[in-house]
């Protein structure tokens, strides 16, 4: 009980910071290239209460966590009106790419967090600081890959339709309705796992030699 209590400790503060800055980069880059939706609606905030769904960003990942299996879970999707961008084919991918890349921003900092830990007294606040920096890259490094995976509704299915032919951007763009079936029938057969997991490995064997620790 109390190891479950530590974990959820650990990474609750990283899941919060990961999940808010992603959909509200969403919300900012849609503003910048002219559509203000997710401005009106108050989703342009770093206000978590804003962005939390209770089942995909509590409920789920505390399940997946404690399972042991890829960290699992999303948040309430910002909404974008593409017909409302200055240019909605191209500037949907900078939309979409703009979740991930502040995935990428935030597991940077983590690495900067257990760099600075690993300098202070190892008898205080350096192992929970440790710890929390390999939440919060882990998180993020998850986040990261899961959405640019080339899946709609995923911010991978939208910069595949982006870059893709206009009819084939249409067709693709039709297993939108059935994405996120889709993802949940390869997390449960071991197939979302099995493609995320090396990519995963990589990335943050990647940081741990960029900042000097060890892998976990």
């Amino acid at each position: 009980m109390d190891s479950i209590i530590q974990s959820i400790a650990i990474y609750a503060l990283p899941v919060i910071f990961a999940i808010t800055l992603h959909e509200a980069a969403h919300g900012y880059v849609a503003k910048h290239f002219g559509d203000l939706t997710a401005y009106t609606q108050g989703r342009v905030s770093l206000n978590p209460i804003r962005h939390i769904d209770p089942l995909g960003t509590i409920v789920l990942p505390i399940v997946t966590m404690l399972l042991g299996g890829i960290l699992f879970g999303w948040a309430k999707p910002v909404p974008v009106n593409f017909s409302a961008l200055r240019n909605p084919k191209q500037d949907m991918m900078w939309v979409a790419l703009a979740g991930p890349g502040a995935n990428l921003f935030m597991a940077i900092l983590w690495g900067f967090v257990i760099k600075f830990a690993l300098g202070l007294p190892q008898d205080g606040l350096a192992e929970p600081l440790i710890l929390m920096g390999e939440a919060g890259i882990k998180i993020n490094v998850v986040l990261m890959v899961l959405n640019l995976l080339p899946l709609p509704p995923l911010d991978g299915g939208r910069v595949a339709v982006s870059l893709l032919p206009p009819r084939l951007a249409y067709n693709f763009s039709k297993i939108e309705p059935y994405g996120f079936m889709i993802l949940l029938f390869l997390l449960a057969t071991g197939v979302l796992g099995a493609v995320m997991g090396p990519l995963i490995a990589i990335t943050i064997h990647l940081m741990a030699l960029f900042f000097g620790f060890a892998t976990y």
